[in-house]
């Protein structure tokens, strides 16, 4: 992830041990005593991955715990995401002094079936898709952009986001996209100056597709 995201925003990978390391108290109080292993172990790479990140910015250790949507609290005065998929698990947090809020998401290289595609997708997204070069599951990178655009909208405006709530362009050339959110959510949205349009980059590999972005200060 470092690759998408710029210097102010530090990024940890999960390696082999931090899917079994030690949680802080604050932290394994958030998983429930049903919570299957892969829960477990995922829930545990991202907040040793949590805890790097904040190292990283010259911070103290400190439990990143989850809100009841599951979405990371972290302390005051950082912002910050965890993404996790089967064998890969990242977190990147930054200051609320730098940047107003940061996402990121990281897929498995796999074609989704219609069902989910027509989930995910607008017709308009499709019909751009349709038009980008073979060899590439687009609509797996859609998903990923927009995982990634509710994990920065949500955290700044206090809503939730549909996945038809934003359209997404790419520019597969640049590895950028823009996602622009739908004016019915701009016009219900409790904050008075919601984010119109949210912009990263993403990347695409063999085993992976992965997307960022950052919304900078006002």
């Amino acid at each position: 992830m470092r690759d998408l995201l710029p210097p102010v925003v530090a990024v940890a990978v999960a390696g082999p041990d931090d899917w079994s390391g030690t949680l802080l108290p604050a932290e394994s109080a958030c998983l429930s005593d049903r919570a299957v292993e892969s829960r477990r172990r995922d829930f545990t790479a991202g907040r040793m991955c949590a805890r790097r990140a904040l190292a990283g910015l010259g911070l103290p250790a400190a439990a990143v715990t989850s809100a009841s949507d599951r979405s990371p609290i972290w302390p005051v005065g950082v912002v910050g995401s965890i993404t996790h998929t089967r064998g890969y698990c990242a977190a990147a947090a930054a200051r609320a002094t730098d940047v107003r809020s940061v996402g990121m998401d990281a897929e498995r290289h796999r074609e989704l079936n219609p069902g989910v595609r027509r989930a995910i997708c607008l017709a308009e997204e499709e019909a751009d898709l349709a038009r980008l070069p073979t060899g590439v599951p687009w609509p797996t990178v859609v998903f990923s952009i927009k995982e990634t655009v509710y994990k920065v909208w949500h955290p700044v405006v206090g809503t939730w986001l549909d996945f038809h709530d934003a359209r997404v362009t790419l520019d597969p050339d640049a590895g950028t996209f823009t996602a622009r959110i739908a004016p019915a959510r701009l016009e219900t949205a409790p904050l008075a100056d919601p984010p119109a349009s949210i912009t990263g980059l993403f990347a695409v590999d063999a085993d992976l597709v992965r997307s960022a972005a950052v919304l900078g200060l006002r």
